[in-house]
């Protein structure tokens, strides 16, 4: 494998920004997939001096393989679906409209959860950069896209470090651009292009949220109590 590989995610978001340098001020919005982007996409944004918020993607699963995706969904109806697959495996309308809605509730409850009740970022208006560490088949990031588009963003960016090229191909179709700097073929998995990839927790992800708030108020001059 010829590909640069990143030490950790928090590298990856470093490299990935000055890909992004363009972007840079507090009207960009940085929004990272959990859980994994949501730790690139706070490089980004530190990098960036841009506001972070977080968006959630759920895969959808195959009827008794929950762990073959058929596609994805968002808190706020977002959907992709694997046309091909879904017709090859018989999937009906019925099964994928209820994974849908099983889908999207757990979506909204891990948003609300992440960002410990607070209210999500307002998009309209605002240059968005939707983030991953890393895209295999994209459908996380397609699904999350789609949602993005109907809250009217000024423009829509969607980042990952390292991708496949079929789904960056995927995804110029629903985002005004895609910056995907590294595109190895053939692709293997996301981690074989990190040198430390652990599982990143629920708890991480809020955690993260919270501190770049935290740290992006003081250094407005507000005040982050409470």
């Amino acid at each position: 494998m010829n590909a640069k590989l990143f030490r950790d995610r928090i590298e990856a978001g470093a490299a990935l920004a000055k890909s992004l340098d363009a972007y840079r001020g507090s009207d960009t919005l940085v929004l990272g997939i959990p859980r994994g982007g949501v730790v690139v996409a706070a490089e980004i944004a530190r990098s960036l001096d841009a506001e972070l918020d977080v968006v959630v993607a759920r895969k959808l699963g195959a009827p008794g393989q929950p762990e073959l995706a058929i596609g994805a969904v968002t808190a706020d109806g977002g959907r992709f679906l694997n046309e091909e697959m879904i017709q090859a495996l018989h999937i009906s309308a019925s099964y994928l409209d209820a994974v849908t809605r099983v889908q999207m509730a757990e979506a909204r409850h891990r948003e609300t959860w992440m960002r410990n009740l607070r209210p999500a970022v307002p998009v309209a208006g605002r240059i968005v950069i939707l983030v991953d560490d890393g895209l295999a088949t994209g459908a996380t990031m397609l699904a999350a896209a789609r949602a993005l588009r109907r809250h009217g963003p000024a423009r829509l960016v969607a980042a990952a470090p390292v991708a496949t090229r079929d789904a960056c191909a995927a995804l110029q179709a629903e985002v005004d651009e895609v910056v995907c700097p590294l595109q190895p073929e053939p692709f293997g998995a996301v981690g074989l292009y990190y040198q430390y990839f652990e599982p990143v927790e629920d708890e991480q992800v809020r955690e993260l949220l919270e501190a770049t708030r935290r740290a992006s108020a003081e250094q407005a001059g507000l005040d982050v109590r409470g």
